[in-house]
């Protein structure tokens, strides 16, 4: 399903996250590692409903598995940049961000005002406000940036 440097990272992460350093992933690792990404008040329900995605306790091999998962339904790299490229009438490689927040917001499967702050929080736009989606593709499908 992945390969050895991909596992190596989802390695590193599942150490990342597991702050108390006992081999499960549980609410309090998951609170833990919201904190030190800043975010302070995390509800208990959040953290239930996140550690309830599994079918028993979070250890490295469940950990991959789930985003295993998750990452199965992800859409081909060429869907995706196809979807873009219809917004970028120049073939530019990049859509304003305006443009893109305003389409997430009001079409289709609505983001929150929320999501659209993680999602330009992970992807800004450069200083002409816009979005290179050829590597948000990229991140989307492969799950790390190009170098």
């Amino acid at each position: 399903m992945f390969d050895q440097s991909q596992i190596q990272e989802f390695k590193e992460a599942f150490t990342i996250m597991d702050q108390n350093r006992d081999g499960f992933i549980d609410k309090e690792d998951l609170r833990d590692t919201f904190a030190a990404l800043g975010r302070i008040n995390v509800k208990n329900e959040e953290l239930e409903a996140m550690v309830k995605e599994a079918p028993g306790p979070i250890n490295f091999t469940v950990f991959l598995t789930m985003f295993g998962e998750k990452l199965k339904g992800t859409d081909p790299e060429e869907t995706i940049l196809h979807a873009f490229k219809v917004f970028d009438t120049e073939g530019k490689g990049v859509v304003k961000a305006d443009f893109i927040k305003e389409k997430l917001m009001t079409q289709a499967d609505r983001f929150s005002e929320e999501e659209v702050k993680q999602m330009f929080a992970a992807f800004p736009p450069d200083v002409c406000g816009n979005l290179d989606y050829r590597n948000l593709c990229y991140v989307i499908t492969h799950g790390e940036e190009k170098d």
